[in-house]
């Protein structure tokens, strides 16, 4: 089977969690690290480069324009649908271990760009189960960062009509039946193909939660094209759902991916992270903290010596700052080039570069806070993007569960 045909199976039993042993970087839902080759990681993952036609059907946005999601699964399916304004559907979720920052919110405001413009619903499920099973958080720590990061997702803006946010422990009613359906076609040698030996069993049975959070749109919905924009270390469990979806035991189609390059860490290469031991731009931080994490933290393309520089010019391709502009930050093309050019030309510094980027973050950053610190108490707040009873309903009849007491 090509890397890129997947009638039957997307998953390869010979493939693992870890990068393989002539690689030198790793990446995995659970880790990355190393400089990431992204055209061996989709050939690896057996993902498809997106077209220039695919890529001028979707709704204009720089995360597309340039390329940061680069990669995907079913693409042209999902844009039939659009295109059409027939049903379709947007999953992308949170895991609920720490603040979110930046790199977290992105596919968010992606999603919402698309659900403006095409009508998309949009699924956004929130694992704080698998965060208690595989982080050393209890399920109070847990449920704090929940709560926390529910206000950042609830700023983003989406229309409470066509979106639904999940909760696995609160949801449970109806995420754990449909995942126990799923999991009859979920194999422990899958699995261990996949990601490796867990830890856990929690972990192992934790595939079959992530393929519910992937088909819970058409099994509340009906069969339609579902598009998961994540960044592309998540696309395992994308695969895995896709394996089950293809066994025909459910009234659904496969889900398709739209997969993207990590923001990268201020430190340098890798994607950001929100553990201790990197420095992140967490959505609540206020300007002056943006602006000594950047000045002191972020890895730049400058040269050793203002002379050098002047003389010389910078690498926009390897400074960090500059990377944050091209991803999302700076959105006009012609201004983003104009800054490339002058820093290869040394006319504009390392230091002035940064205070550029510390502009556009912080101004983001002030309307996504304003927006968060509107909402009102989050019960409230939450409650238009809940599961109604009727959908929780179609949902578990769909998959073939019916209650124990009916």
């Amino acid at each position: 089977m090509s890397p890129t045909d997947h009638t039957e199976t997307d998953i390869d039993a010979t493939e693992t969690r870890t990068a393989t042993a002539t690689d030198d970087f790793t990446v995995t839902p659970y880790a990355v690290d190393g400089e990431i080759d992204y055209e061996k990681l989709i050939d690896r993952f057996g993902a498809d480069r997106l077209t220039d036609d695919q890529l001028a059907r979707f709704p204009e946005h720089p995360l597309l324009r340039r390329r940061t999601f680069y990669a995907g699964r079913d693409i042209d399916e999902y844009l039939e649908a659009a295109e059409a304004d027939a049903p379709h559907a947007i999953v992308t979720g949170r895991g609920p271990s720490g603040p979110m920052h930046l790199g977290h919110v992105l596919p968010l405001y992606l999603a919402k760009r698309l659900q403006q413009e095409t009508g998309a619903t949009v699924y956004i499920p929130l694992s704080d189960d698998e965060k208690f099973l595989a982080k050393a958080q209890s399920f109070a720590e847990i449920g704090q960062h929940t709560r926390e990061n529910l206000r950042d997702v609830l700023a983003v803006g989406f229309d409470s009509d066509k979106t639904r946010l999940i909760i696995d422990t609160v949801d449970a009613d109806v995420i754990y039946p449909l995942a126990v359906r799923l999991a009859t076609h979920l194999t422990p040698a899958t699995v261990e193909a996949v990601y490796g030996e867990q830890d856990t069993v929690g972990l192992q049975f934790y595939p079959a939660v992530q393929a519910t959070h992937l088909l819970l749109p058409q099994l509340v919905g009906g069969r339609q094209p579902t598009l998961v924009p994540i960044a592309v270390d998540q696309d395992p469990h994308v695969r895995v759902c896709r394996d089950i979806a293809a066994k025909e035991a459910l009234p659904v189609e496969k889900p398709g991916a739209l997969l993207g390059r990590f923001l990268p860490s201020l430190e340098g290469p890798g994607k950001m992270s929100s553990s201790a031991d990197a420095p992140s731009i967490d959505l609540t931080a206020a300007p002056e903290t943006v602006a000594e994490t950047i000045r002191t933290h972020a890895y730049t393309g400058g040269r050793a010596t203002l002379e050098e520089h002047r003389e010389k010019g910078g690498d926009p391709s390897v400074d960090v700052l500059f990377q944050y502009l091209r991803f999302f930050f700076e959105p006009d093309d012609a201004e983003l080039e104009r800054i490339a050019a002058d820093y290869r030309s040394g006319d504009l510094l390392s230091g002035e570069l940064k205070e550029i980027a510390i502009d556009r973050i912080t101004t983001f950053l002030a309307a996504h806070q304003r927006r968060r610190a509107a909402l009102g108490e989050l019960a409230t707040e939450i409650q238009p993007y809940r599961l109604t009873d009727a959908e929780r309903q179609q949902a578990l009849e769909r998959a073939g569960v019916p209650s124990a007491l009916e």
